[in-house]
Order: C-alpha cells, then sequence, then structure tokens
C-alpha cells in the first residue's frame, strides 16, 4: 500500500486530487487536511510517502510547514501559485500542478514518482532553500516549540547566531532554535536590514544603537536590548555600509 495525504484549504481542490486518484488503486488516502497545521500532524501521524500539497494557505504556507517535517515523503504541489515563481521548484520537488489542471496532468505527475520510486529522494534542502528566496517565506520564520508551532515575525528578529547544526534566532521574547544553517538564513533575510557581521551572527541593523571597538580588529555591535553582538573584521566594513556609515 502507497498512503498518500491532501493537504489543501480549498474542499472542491481536495475533492479534485481525490477523484482523480481513483486511477492509481493502489495509492490510499490516509488523511485529508484543511491547513498546514493539519497536515503537518497528518504527516508526523501517517508517515505518507506522498504528500498532495498547496502553498498558499491560512495559517502557515505549504513551504513553512514543510520546513518543520522531520521525514520528508515525497512532494507534488496543487497550487495556483504563480507559474513564473513556481517553476523554480520543479527541479527539486516530484512535479507542480498548477490549478485548475486536468486529470491528464495529474497522472503524468502520479506516474512519474511512480516511475521514479526506485530513485534517490528529492534534494528537500535544496527546494526550502529555493521556497525561502520567495515572497511568500521572507517576512516570517516558523519554528517548533514544545510540540507546538510559533510563528516569529522577521522585523522581531534582534540577532540570528550560529549553534551547532542550529542557527539560533533572537528576539524580545527569548531565543528559539531553527534547524537550518546560516546561509539559509542569508537567502532568505532582507540584506538590507540583515547583514552577516561574523561567520556566527547574522544582525538586524535596525537594533543597533552603536560599534564600540573590540580586541584585535573586531568590534563589538551594541542592540538596543543591550546585547553585544561580535563584528568580525570583515563583517565590520558590511555593517556600516548597511547603517549607511
Amino acid at each position: 500500500m502507497i498512503k498518500a495525504v491532501i493537504i489543501d484549504d480549498e474542499p472542491l481542490a481536495r475533492e479534485v486530487v481525490k477523484e482523480y486518484l481513483l486511477n492509481f488503486p493502489q495509492i490510499t488516502i490516509m488523511q485529508e487536511c484543511n491547513d498546514g497545521f493539519e497536515g503537518l500532524k497528518a504527516i508526523q501521524q501517517h508517515q505518507p510517502d506522498i504528500i498532495f500539497l498547496d502553498i498558499q494557505m491560512p495559517k502557515i504556507t505549504g513551504f513553512e510547514m514543510l520546513e518543520l517535517v522531520e521525514n520528508m515523503p515525497a512532494v507534488i504541489f496543487t497550487t495556483a501559485f504563480e507559474e513564473h515563481a513556481i517553476k523554480a521548484f520543479e527541479v527539486h520537488a516530484v512535479d507542480y500542478l498548477l490549478k485548475p489542471f486536468s486529470s491528464e496532468r495529474f497522472d503524468k505527475a502520479v506516474q512519474k514518482w511512480l516511475d521514479q520510486l526506485q530513485a534517490p529522494a528529492a534534494n528537500t534542502e535544496a527546494l526550502l532553500e529555493t521556497a525561502a528566496a520567495t515572497p511568500v517565506q521572507s517576512n516570517r520564520v516558523v519554528i517548533k516549540l514544545n510540540g507546538k508551532i510559533k510563528i516569529i515575525a522577521v522585523q522581531d528578529i534582534h540577532y540570528l547566531e550560529a549553534a551547532d547544526d542550529y542557527v539560533k534566532i533572537v528576539t524580545q521574547e527569548g531565543s528559539f532554535l531553527k534547524n537550518k544553517t546560516m546561509s539559509f538564513f542569508e537567502k532568505m533575510l532582507d540584506p538590507q536590514q540583515f547583514t552577516r557581521v561574523h561567520r556566527s551572527y547574522i544582525l538586524n541593523v535596525n537594533q543597533v544603537t552603536r560599534i564600540d571597538p573590540y580586541e584585535k580588529e573586531n568590534h563589538l555591535a551594541i542592540l538596543r536590548s543591550g546585547a553585544r553582538v561580535l563584528v568580525s573584521k570583515t563583517g565590520y566594513p558590511r555593517l556600516k555600509a548597511a547603517l549607511g556609515l
């Protein structure tokens, strides 16, 4: 049995996928979900082989949901997301279906996946790196915290710090860990607002109140919160440029 989950906030869109899947009796629909929260729980519960996923949904987007999935299934996007944008993801996902799509187009996408079941899995990290560059993703960060989903607005971030295999996101509320790389956030965040000031730090320049000299050729950025962030020799000119100094 091949297990599938449908995640889409539009009931009619879910019905279309269910109808088209009748052509594939070897695929069993384990659950259909109305949003990314339900989708994440369904993936954790059923461990599906494939999901049919909308991108633009309430609460969290399809991309944000994928960031929180631990054991990633295959993904076929079923979306009204603009074609010129979704084209960027086709190399990393199994396929994408631009609404409204026909039964023939759906069959082609599913058969493509069935034919590739023995092939290496899609590059999920590359998919999410690509997604990070879209406006859909660039204004907030979604994390799992004590089994719940927390959404952090980008403007609320004071700085980010490398922490082994994680990145520590520091805000007024406290710090939160995200299983991503610093380079991921460099690509995601607005370079006019966030600057890589050190190999271990990305700084929200709007939080800087002053820059003090530090040992050797380093500096310290003093933030409104009183936090002190190390600025390296190479990061210092980047920070000055971002501040217009």
